[in-house]
């Protein structure tokens, strides 16, 4: 369903859905290439954003769907991501769009005139914000389709669903979203990622693992000329559940020295034991500009002689690769 000038006022809402569990970075980077396109993008993190193209549709000289396709060829030509993209008059709409489209992307406009003749037909836990404990409720009575949801009448869905949730799905089914795209930009973070081959319980291989990241974390947050005030640690195990902690430096820091210490304290805490492990994710939380913190005096010559280390490192990865140098326990797992 596309848009043009038969179609009456023009849809001004994007959603965009990125691919599940998407590194961080990459997601970061399809934030900057929306950026690109309009001036009012509200990240909703780990996977998915919203974009007002008002002022957009003025600047570029084009039509919504265009716009949606431009952010596609973009996205997989730089970044190797393809995005679902939903284009609709309001955020409900464009939402529900985005997940009609069939992976790994594509782009579908719905225009404001169409909008609750296109929402009819769809499953009520198509319609976005309805769950899955409110569609059961809805089915038990016979309401399986958003049309069904939007003939019923508002005081009716309130006595299915509560107050609050029966009435904005009430309106929702119905096409009526006035809630407005607000300017949100993601939180300052880093992240590096590992997956095990096999299911690992050896604790060298997983601690060398771990140090294999904080040297990945170190390298990017210098080369982009940021500290981190905390690090974050999630372990992920077989069968699908997780462990996350998070803890703060003692100062703002981008070194190995200090990143290394408390990852390890970290992983200390987690009290892996005998647990089966599928991959490390490490990041670095709260970030600010490196210029803005203080270099501290030290009395710690070893200190001191590791960070002269690095800095060497870093000149020689520069060069040579970022696999160029590191630490022998990394390549003693990785030969």
């Amino acid at each position: 369903m596309t848009t043009g000038p038969a179609c009456g006022k023009v849809p001004t809402v994007m959603h965009v859905r990125c691919p599940d569990r998407l590194p961080e970075e990459l997601y970061r980077q399809v934030l900057e290439l929306l950026s690109g396109l309009s001036a009012v993008v509200q990240a909703l993190p780990p996977s998915a954003a919203l974009v007002e193209l008002k002022g957009a549709l003025r600047y570029h000289g084009t039509d919504t769907r265009r716009l949606g396709e431009v952010l596609r060829v973009r996205s997989i030509s730089r970044l190797g991501v393809d995005v679902r993209v939903g284009i609709g008059p309001s955020i409900t709409v464009a939402a529900t769009a985005s997940a009609q489209v069939e992976p790994p992307g594509g782009v579908l406009a719905v225009a404001p005139g169409e909008a609750a003749g296109w929402l009819a037909p769809l499953a009520v836990e198509a319609l976005h914000g309805i769950g899955p404990r409110q569609a059961d409720a809805l089915h038990e009575y016979g309401i399986h389709t958003v049309g069904l949801l939007a003939a019923v009448t508002p005081a009716t869905v309130q006595r299915l669903l509560g107050g609050r949730a029966g009435r904005l799905a009430a309106e929702r089914a119905r096409g009526i979203d006035p809630r407005p795209v607000v300017p949100r930009a993601l939180p300052a973070s880093a992240s590096v990622r590992h997956a095990f081959d096999r299911h690992a319980l050896d604790g060298a291989a997983v601690r060398a693992a771990l140090l294999d990241l904080v040297v990945q974390l170190g390298l990017l947050l210098r080369g982009r000329g940021q500290a981190a005030r905390a690090l974050t640690l999630c372990l992920r195990f077989a069968g699908g559940t997780s462990w996350e902690r998070t803890r703060r430096l003692a100062e703002p820091s981008a070194h190995e020295d200090d990143l290394r210490q408390l990852a390890y304290q970290l992983m200390d805490a987690a009290g892996l034991q005998r647990g089966r492990l599928t991959g490390l994710v490490l990041r670095g939380e709260d970030l600010v500009d490196a210029g803005q913190v203080a270099e501290q005096i030290s009395l710690d010559g070893a200190r001191e002689s590791r960070l002269i280390a690095e800095q060497a490192a870093d000149r020689i990865r520069a060069k040579f690769g970022d696999r160029a140098i590191g630490p022998a326990a990394v390549f003693r797992r990785a030969s």
